[in-house]
């Protein structure tokens, strides 16, 4: 079982201090990852299904973030939970990614993908909300082609997008891809994360049961894809007082990577509670960059 972190600046701030050392902290008690959220924009009564955001929470850009993260720390890896990809291009989004994980030595490593779940968000980006899920599924395909395409360039004519002959560089540290896990509660996101994920991160307020189903419908498209469906990898948030008895349950569910939160507004007793956090499961510091996490 892999554990990671999550920073909200809903509860920690803007603070870049904070921030850091907060992941610093988060490297040296072992967490393998540092995820962080994202919005672009939101407005008064913006809904996403749990209830309204209010509309001075102060996302970061989280590709900002993480290169912030990335050139404080040494070992952790780099997270998205979610990003949301129906409103960013994949041709400026390839350069973005592989950039930050060139510069952070092969750690922009836990990209997770969404659809987004406001409405308004999507008309201010100039999307058809509608056509978020086919978007997000053709730009998977166009940043994998950029990825691991030649000097020769490389073409592509889609619903969305369409260039010819194009070169994008440089390339992901020592990879020919970056992974690109899916991020969501619906079928269509656990079917999409079979198809094209390499990992599925489940949300959403969902019964164990449900949960059990999600993953099975990820299993199957994968297989249905032509893909093994045990290289997808499955990721669920978890809280900062969880049992072990829980993280048994949630290992005995295929589960192989547990995000998560401690938001307290003290700096001081949150990285208190990261580090009990952290002995209490017997995680360790990470070991090399290239290693890709904690195991």
């Amino acid at each position: 079982m892999q554990f990671a972190i999550s920073y909200s600046t809903a509860f920690n701030g803007t603070d870049p201090d904070r921030l850091v050392a907060f992941a610093q902290h988060a490297e040296s008690c072992g967490f393998e990852a540092l995820y962080v959220q994202d919005h672009i924009a939101l407005y008064p009564g913006a809904n996403y299904g749990a209830g309204e955001l209010p509309p001075t929470l102060p996302y970061f850009d989280p590709l900002d973030c993480l290169s912030f993260v990335a050139a404080a720390t040494q070992r952790i890896l780099l997270g998205t939970g979610v990003l949301l990809l129906p409103y960013r291009h994949p041709v400026v989004l390839a350069k973005r990614l592989a950039t930050i994980d060139v510069l952070s030595q092969g750690r922009m490593r836990l990209l997770t993908v969404g659809l987004g779940a406001l409405p308004g968000e999507a008309q201010a980006m100039g999307v058809d909300f509608r056509s978020r899920g086919r978007r997000a599924d053709e730009a998977i395909d166009v940043l994998r082609l950029l990825w691991s395409g030649g000097p020769e360039g490389v073409s592509h004519r889609g619903e969305f997008f369409a260039f010819d002959n194009l070169c994008s560089y440089p390339k992901p540290h020592q990879v020919t891809e970056l992974p690109i896990h899916v991020g969501g509660s619906s079928a269509a996101a656990a079917q999409r994360a079979g198809r094209r994920g390499s990992g599925y991160f489940a949300g959403g307020m969902l019964t164990e049961h449900e949960r059990d189903q999600q993953i099975e419908l990820a299993r199957k498209a994968a297989i249905d894809a032509g893909r093994d469906p045990d290289a997808v990898e499955y990721t669920r948030w978890g809280s900062a007082d969880m049992p072990a008895e829980g993280i048994l349950q949630l290992a005995d569910h295929g589960v192989h990577r547990v995000v998560v939160g401690f938001p307290h507004a003290d700096p001081a007793q949150q990285h208190d509670q990261m580090s009990e956090f952290a002995e209490r499961f017997g995680l360790t510091p990470c070991g090399a960059a290239d290693n890709h996490g904690c195991h």
